[in-house]
């Protein structure tokens, strides 16, 4: 009998069906799963808020020889290992004003319900946390969730969105955003506690028991809402419990750290300086990916509505978002671009550091799928359409990389989402809108 690839597609006008797994994909799959202990498929997916100029986004080129534009600049250098998507977007978002359901759903694509307070509700589970549910079960951290800014309360006076929802881009469960970390101290310091093995869900488990039987008793003595954040919180207690077992894999292996930390530069406790905290952020990423200590990651440059003030780089006074309504005046357009660039720099940034982390005869870059981009295009607009969206990374071989892909006009992202998971060996038949993969990023 022929092998099959598992990303095998019935084909039709316009869609590609994903096939369930047959005894004729078996023998290529246990290839795959032989040579991901090996080299494990990483995947990450970095956000920046409010858009990017439009104008000077996207390539003129269609395929492999294009060229970048001024925003797309730093990666020049990297052109053959990073893909420009265009033309996608996500239906769902276009509803409701500003930021929070284009932000808050980039990653579910799906309609986040509109509340003032604690009952968020995304109505579905991101692709990186569907991803880390067959992923994770290798590492220590199925996942790691990174940003820059602290989640805001209250509620968004123009919109009438809890600010909540403007810090979270993925979902656990639909009711259950993952809280990120913003101290790359604290996570530098999480992984070297898990790389020695000392920090284990079985020696934690009597403090997290008793946690468990004391928020029990007080559940009877709250209100609704203070209940609703409670279950939320033993949910939050729970996961913590499995993400700090020390899994096995199949043979009974303990897994180990890939890296010795204690070799490696301890950052900086907590920087004050925007651009200080990103690098660091991405390190954790890179060091993160290498250790093996996870294979899926998020990480927030800004959170939705982005205050965040750029006056570090020439030519730039004032906030993200202040300067992302730009008015098409052109004072404002060329410091806005001026941002976007630098986010695509930090992006080039990880890629180079990715490609220069030797694994196997290949590289960490190879070996994973770096999903770059924004919850809307233009920021002065808040417009869903032809999202901005670059991807790096061979994926383990399965990506075709280094072409501008630009898809049919106003195609799901979920496609996309879709076709990483598949990237990932994850074989789900849809995703949210989704119409099926998209075959020409594949290799």
């Amino acid at each position: 009998m022929k092998s099959l690839n598992r990303r095998t597609v019935l084909r039709g006008t316009g869609v590609a069906l994903a096939l369930p797994l047959l005894d004729a994909m078996s023998s290529r799959a246990r290839a795959q799963s032989t040579d991901a202990a090996c080299k494990p498929v990483r995947f990450a997916a970095l956000f920046f808020p409010n858009g990017v100029r439009q104008d000077c986004w996207t390539p003129k080129e269609v395929g492999f020889n294009w060229t970048p534009t001024t925003q797309l600049a730093p990666i020049a250098s990297a052109k053959k290992d990073v893909s420009v998507v265009s033309g996608l977007w996500h239906q769902a978002a276009d509803t409701g004003g500003g930021h929070y359901v284009k932000d808050a759903g980039w990653l579910t694509g799906t309609t986040i319900t509109k509340t003032t307070g604690v009952d968020l509700n995304s109505n579905g589970i991101s692709m990186d946390q569907i991803a880390a549910r067959t992923l994770g079960k290798h590492t220590p951290l199925p996942s790691l969730e990174l940003g820059n800014e602290r989640v805001r309360s209250g509620v968004d006076a123009v919109t009438g969105y809890t600010r909540v929802y403007g810090a979270h881009i993925s979902w656990r469960k639909p009711t259950q955003p993952l809280a990120k970390e913003i101290n790359p101290r604290l996570v530098f310091d999480r992984m070297t506690r898990l790389a020695s093995g000392k920090q284990t869900g079985k020696s934690n488990r009597p403090i997290l028991d008793l946690v468990m039987e004391d928020a029990s008793r007080l559940r009877q003595r709250l209100g609704h809402s203070d209940r609703q954040r409670l279950e939320q919180y033993l949910d939050s207690v729970e996961s913590l419990e499995r993400r700090l077992e020390i899994t096995e894999d199949d043979s009974g292996k303990r897994w180990s750290s890939r890296v010795d930390f204690s070799t490696r530069p301890v950052p900086a406790d907590n920087p004050a300086k925007h651009a200080e905290r990103t690098r660091q952020m991405l390190d954790m990423i890179a060091l993160a990916f290498e250790a093996d200590i996870t294979r899926i990651a998020t990480f927030m440059f800004g959170n939705s509505v982005s205050e965040v003030n750029f006056s570090f780089l020439d030519g730039v006074n004032g906030s993200h978002h202040e300067l992302s309504h730009h008015g098409n005046k052109q004072e404002k357009l060329q410091q806005y671009e001026k941002i976007n660039t630098w986010h695509v720099a930090q992006f080039a940034y990880l890629i180079e550091k990715l490609r220069s982390i030797p694994e196997g005869d290949s590289n960490l870059l190879a070996n994973s799928a770096i999903l770059f981009g924004s919850g809307f295009r233009d920021g002065n607009a808040h417009d869903p359409h032809d999202l901005p969206l670059l991807l790096a990374g061979q994926g383990g071989g399965a990506l075709n990389s280094g072409q501008h892909l630009a898809c049919t006009k106003d195609n799901p992202m979920s496609d996309l989402l879709l076709s990483l998971l598949h990237v990932l060996d994850v074989r789900e038949t849809s995703f949210a809108d989704s119409t099926g993969l998209i075959d020409s990023l594949f290799a």
